[in-house]
């Protein structure tokens, strides 16, 4: 079974592989943008408001930025991704040309001044927290600094174009908390859609892995169905060369040979059979089967595991045969192996069927959810189940990612996950009942999850090369 553990190691080293995401073109198309923009502003305001501006600064700085694009266009290829540094620098220009910009054109007295925070956001979207804890840091002094020193708006006829102070305050006191609560809501929300992302791709790769396993699982089947009679064959003419060669003893010896390693063969494939059972006639299989295979590798770590299967009163169904989906195995197998992971001594695995649903439960008797994540069961990367304080597992990781990929990839099959406690985790052990850890229910509507009938099943389908 591919462990959840191992499957969040890979994701995470290809996560750390990639943290030049942030393309130079992307950097050079927003800083386009805003180069147009300042010039569309400076032809408004000395023509339309008849403001009196610095053009020759106010060029040069614009002359800049252009003149940086212009290199970083002839100098770097176009699919040229920024490393962190290298980002974080072409950011600080930004930051830069556009407070020069902003000191020439009345401080904060312009309106445009919001536009400080885009390369703060754009850190924090993008980039690790210290780079953004410097831009945001820098945004700030910026705002600052052109609060209080500017070159001031004028009219043509020399009069000023002033604000009231409460207002030029306010604003300066709105771009700072802009800067900080932009800033954190940006990188809140990325995070939590890259900690999405990776789960997904943990997830893609835990089915992956495990339809593999099925595959090969097949192929051994089908080895083992294939090879059975021309073995069988093997063994009984041997066994008869065996009688008629009884007064050859050198001829008799090789054919008893032969027929022990027909024997050997046959042993051989029924032990690989047993990784895996996909071929046609084992794409199903009864309930407590499939329920079994799923906990199997989970069986011998020490816990007890009980099973049951009832069906609904009055109901005259017998067992069902479920679909043995390599989603539904190894999202179950998950499932097991967190409950066996924090059970003290026991874990019951209990499936009840009826005319519409199919319900399994996975209980154990161990400390069950904490209170402060069980509304969050099921999203990436919950690190907590029980009291940091508690050893008794050093080393383990955490349970968020594991149930992540058990809930998503159960979901997939049509089934509907909800997570509880068997009791209050406020009683004494002695007021406890037998089953008082977490509960899982999964439950699937009987259209999505109950096989047909063997009928007409086929040949097994030919394995291309």
């Amino acid at each position: 079974m591919s462990n959840p553990r191992d499957i969040f190691t890979q994701s995470d080293d290809f996560r750390t592989e990639q943290n030049d995401w942030l393309r130079l073109r992307t950097l050079i198309l927003l800083r386009w943008t805003a180069i147009f923009g300042q010039l569309a502003a400076l032809a408004v305001a000395t023509q339309y408001f008849a403001l009196q501006l610095p053009l020759g600064l106010c060029f040069l700085a614009i002359g800049l930025a252009i003149i940086a694009n212009l290199l970083a266009v002839f100098i770097f290829p176009a699919n040229k991704r920024l490393s962190e540094g290298e980002a974080m620098l072409t950011l600080v220009f930004d930051l830069a040309q556009l407070g020069f910009l902003l000191f020439l054109t009345g401080g904060l007295t312009n309106p445009f001044a919001l536009l400080i925070l885009a390369p703060v956001i754009v850190s924090a979207t993008a980039l690790r927290l210290r780079s953004t804890i410097v831009l945001g840091i820098l945004a700030a002094g910026i705002v600052t600094l052109i609060a209080v020193k500017n070159l001031p708006l004028r009219y043509r006829d020399g009069s000023d174009f002033a604000i009231p102070e409460l207002f030029a305050f306010g604003f300066w006191i709105a771009l700072l908390i802009g800067i900080g609560f932009l800033s954190v809501y940006s990188r809140r929300i990325s995070s939590e859609m890259r900690s999405m992302s990776d789960a997904l791709l943990a997830t893609q790769m835990a089915l992956a892995r495990e339809q593999k396993l099925t595959d090969l699982g097949g192929v051994i089947a089908a080895a083992a169905h294939e090879l059975g009679t021309p073995l069988a064959t093997i063994k009984l003419v041997s066994t008869e060369l065996i009688d008629e060669l009884s007064d050859q003893p050198d001829l008799a010896e090789d054919v008893l040979l032969i027929r022990d390693q027909a024997d050997r063969c046959r042993d051989i494939l029924r032990s690989m059979g047993k990784a895996g059972k996909d071929d046609l006639h084992m794409r199903q299989g009864l309930l407590s089967a499939v329920l079994r295979e799923a906990a199997e590798p989970h069986l011998d770590r020490g816990k007890t595991v009980h099973f049951s299967v009832t069906a609904a009163a009055q109901s005259g169904l017998r067992e069902p045969e479920i679909l043995r989906r390599p989603e539904l195995i190894h999202g179950l197998r998950n499932l097991v192996q967190n409950a066996v992971d924090f059970a003290r001594d026991r874990v019951w695995i209990d499936a009840h069927y009826s005319d519409s649903r199919l319900r399994i439960l996975i209980v154990d008797d161990g400390p069950g959810y904490p209170s402060q994540v069980i509304g969050r069961i099921g999203d990436p990367f919950v690190r907590s189940r029980r009291d940091p304080r508690d050893l008794s597992r050093p080393g383990y990781e955490g349970m968020g990612l594991g149930l992540f990929i058990a809930k998503t990839l159960l979901e997939r099959t049509g089934a509907e996950l909800s997570f509880a406690n068997g009791s209050d985790p406020f009683l004494q052990p002695e007021e406890r009942p037998e089953r008082s850890g977490a509960i899982v229910e999964v439950v699937w509507p009987n259209a999505v999850i109950i096989a047909e009938s063997r009928a007409g099943l086929g040949l097994n389908q030919v394995i291309e090369p």
